[in-house]
């Protein structure tokens, strides 16, 4: 069994010795049971890679929260100015991911940040075409998107 699988049997074993399935009560026993298992993964032998990807997961959580609201505050600040500083392009951005759900998560999470779009992606999958609000330099518009969406859903899900 992996060690997802185990620590979702801990959380519900949890939940069960508490008596109580709610969400929180389920979230306590997945931390609790994800400490667990981190400690004893040297004496054991577990999957080291579950908890690197579980951080680096969290680290891509929490750098699209950062997007997220830098972004909104620039849109926010452009659309209320009195002369815009935006320059729409639509931009070809090559892909370093290559599986479905990494192409799906990449492109879904440009499109969630305001100011960027995912329009298609080709049909060799080699590239995303993505519409961006500010992007007056139409390379550095890919090279922000590469070195950092791209690079930290490639991390987290390779």
């Amino acid at each position: 069994m992996n060690a997802f699988a185990i620590n979702l049997v801990l959380a519900l074993i949890w939940a069960a010795l508490t008596a109580d399935f709610s969400a929180l009560s389920l979230l306590t026993g997945f931390v609790v049971g994800f400490v667990a298992l981190a400690l004893v993964q040297p004496l054991i032998g577990g999957d080291a890679a579950y908890f690197r990807r579980f951080f680096r997961a969290i680290r891509l959580f929490l750098f699209f929260y950062w997007e997220l609201v830098v972004s909104s505050v620039q849109v926010a600040r452009d659309v209320l100015a009195i002369r815009p500083r935006m320059q729409p392009k639509i931009v070809e951005m090559p892909l370093d991911v290559k599986s479905d759900f990494q192409i799906l998560l990449v492109t879904n999470l440009i499109s969630l940040t305001p100011g960027t779009l995912s329009l298609d992606v080709k049909p060799d999958r080699s590239c995303a075409l993505i519409h961006a609000m500010f992007a007056d330099d139409p390379d550095a518009v890919v090279d922000s998107l590469k070195s950092g969406m791209e690079r930290m859903v490639k991390e987290a899900f390779e």
